[in-house]
């Protein structure tokens, strides 16, 4: 299996999903754009993920790299390509599909409790009816035309969507690992304003290890489902 992998910053990596693609074999490229990587032929490669990172999607006049990316997944998701996205990916991976992206109500940064929606269409991924993951994140989205809601939170309406069986958006981290959350910590303090749904960095920090072991279970389920078809429940 060949995966390619957008990169944002050097602090948001794969974390928990960079395990399982290994367990696969699988061979990875990357296209890292804080570092001026350019963006490789679509076609030589199975899945695309598009990770998280500080800037919005809105950003193309300071970061002019964000239109070709966007019309790289475009044209990646149209040749049938599986694409994640994830936080930031999730809002590209929309923006791309033709979505708007703007600022959410609230700043959702932390470890707060997403529900699974009725899905509407049959074989879509089934999250558990409530489970604690973690965000940082100040926009969000417009589902695409013909997307199925996955996940809602209390501070945010569209947190998780997919469209089809070979793309899926996460705007929480279910990769997120300690160390992933020591380098958010360390490069994004400043984010951490006081507001109903941010956390403290003490708060962060103190989430039970059965939390993140719960959010990197449901990403492998995720990969599971966009690479082997799986249907289990995450």
């Amino acid at each position: 299996m060949k995966v390619h992998v957008l990169q944002h910053a050097p602090f948001e990596g794969l974390g928990a999903i960079r395990g399982w693609l290994d367990e696969r074999g699988a061979e990875i490229g990357w296209t890292k754009f804080f570092a001026g990587d350019a963006l490789p032929p679509i076609g030589g490669f199975d899945l695309l993920i598009a990770m998280g990172g500080p800037m919005s999607v809105n950003d193309e006049a300071t970061l002019p790299w964000l239109a070709a990316e966007k019309q790289f997944i475009r044209e990646a998701a149209a040749k049938g390509v599986r694409v994640l996205g994830v936080c930031l990916g999730a809002q590209l991976l929309a923006s791309a599909l033709g979505s708007r992206v703007y600022p959410n109500r609230f700043k959702e940064i932390g470890w707060f409790p997403v529900r699974a929606e009725r899905a509407r269409t049959e074989g879509t991924l089934r999250f558990p009816d409530e489970t604690p993951v973690f965000h940082w994140h100040g926009e969000t989205f417009d589902l695409p035309d013909g997307a199925t809601l996955l996940a809602s939170s209390e501070a945010c309406r569209h947190q998780a969507f997919q469209l089809g069986e070979r793309l899926v958006a996460l705007q929480f981290h279910l990769e997120m690992t300690r160390d992933g959350l020591a380098g958010m910590l360390k490069n994004c303090r400043g984010d951490l304003e006081p507001g109903p749904y941010v956390q403290t960095e003490q708060a962060i920090q103190r989430a039970p290890e059965s939390s993140v072991a719960a959010s990197n279970r449901m990403m492998r389920g995720v990969l599971a489902y966009l690479v082997d078809g799986s249907r289990e429940a995450l």
